[in-house]
């Protein structure tokens, strides 16, 4: 790029495989945008919401020729997005109309084909000017992890619960524990709180959040703040610019956050997921829950997730189960990330009590392991295990 800073990321939306080539053609010479994702067609408002918030691009490379009204309608779909995603309308030649329509609908750019070097340049280096970072932030922004499942009661509200009180053990940071599910989530029951506000309280005060409005929401349990789901179940639709900016918010103000989600076939679940650093998908070894997270994981590949960004999650191990780790690896076409033990007492008394589970017991420990390599910490304890007693460290991977 000599000088011109960094090549700009990009996802394409282009109909017209003529044009497509032709741009190609000059980014092989210009360089002026890496596309890292593409539509052959134009695709509907929710796979395109979750494609952006899933790779988050620069700009949208968006043809405007095969059908302007149905590109100017994706264009101001992706303005209530409320991301720093910019549109580049594409076109065939220099056309006035196009241009003025793609613009009022919330384009930032405007090139045709043959695509200019010296226009391209220009263009480029008027996005990277929107592109431009503020001052920095006093703080690095938080982690967010999702748990969810294919099957109702695999049991991912114990392991977010549980997930979060070990991160906040490990490493003593900021913790927020979020209960996405917003038609029967079980926190707040399982701690015994009495605080009635969520996340419908939270978002109509999206866009104007303030430290106040979410103290106000929040309840405290050993240390990690505790977002309940709503007393009353709620069906209705949920804004996804107002979601991302709850999330943000919650990002920018915690060190973890870990969210509870209803089954992942659900579009909360999918858009909380395209969010995330990363995601947990909770199976059990029973063959209805094996086959329904087998679709999952499908769902999630046409969808466009990358593998490395979800994982799965076995919980309720026996010794005694017949299907074998590598035999559900082969089952879902990825891997294993964790295999929780079916601790069925100490998870008893842990619910019943309204309290974290003891680090001490078997679930416990499996849940430390977990937080630890989440947190990075992992590796360092088992370096340090392994001086000392490398039996010991192996056993309780």
């Amino acid at each position: 790029m000599m000088g011109r800073g960094p090549v700009l990321t990009a996802l394409s939306i282009i109909p017209d495989r003529a044009l497509a080539s032709q741009l190609a053609a000059t980014l092989e010479r210009t360089r002026s945008f890496q596309i890292v994702s593409e539509f052959n067609s134009y695709p509907s408002h929710q796979a395109l919401e979750i494609r952006v918030r899933q790779i988050k691009p620069d700009v949208i490379l968006l043809d405007l020729a095969s059908d302007l009204d149905q590109a100017c309608e994706l264009i101001r779909c992706v303005s209530s997005f409320n991301l720093q995603t910019h549109v580049v309308g594409l076109h065939v030649c220099n056309d006035s109309d196009a241009i003025l329509r793609s613009l009022r609908s919330g384009a930032s750019e405007f090139l045709y084909a043959p695509f200019d070097v010296q226009t391209q340049n220009d263009a480029v280096a008027r996005l990277r000017r929107l592109l431009q970072p503020g001052p920095a932030a006093e703080s690095e922004p938080g982690n967010i992890i999702a748990f969810s499942s294919a099957k109702p009661g695999s049991g991912a509200s114990t392991l977010a619960a549980q997930t979060a009180f070990a991160l906040r053990r490990t490493t003593s940071k900021r913790v927020l524990l979020a209960d996405f599910d917003l038609m029967g989530g079980m926190i707040g029951f399982y701690l015994k709180l009495t605080n009635t506000k969520s996340l419908l309280d939270l978002l109509p005060l999206a866009e104007r959040l303030d430290d106040g409005a979410w103290a106000s929401a929040v309840a405290v349990a050993d240390g990690v703040d505790i977002l309940a789901a709503p007393e009353t179940p709620y069906a209705g639709p949920v804004d996804a610019a107002r979601l991302h900016a709850v999330m943000e918010y919650a990002r920018m103000n915690y060190d973890w956050v870990v969210i509870d989600l209803p089954v992942v076939f659900q579009r909360l679940s999918l858009m909380t997921i395209s969010e995330s650093d990363r995601a947990f998908l909770v199976a059990t070894p029973e063959l209805p829950s094996l086959h329904l997270a087998r679709k999952a994981v499908n769902l999630l590949d046409q969808l466009g997730f990358p593998k490395e960004r979800f994982q799965i999650l076995m919980n309720r191990i026996n010794r005694r189960d017949e299907i074998g780790g590598s035999d559900i690896e082969r089952l879902f076409n990825c891997a294993i990330d964790a295999r929780i033990p079916n601790d069925y007492f100490s998870l008893h008394r842990a619910v019943t009590l309204g309290q974290p589970v003891d680090a001490h017991c078997e679930l416990g420990k499996a849940m430390e392991s977990l937080a630890g390599r989440l947190s990075g910490r992992g590796s360092q304890d088992r370096k340090r295990a392994s001086i000392s007693d490398l039996k010991v460290a192996t056993s309780a991977v």
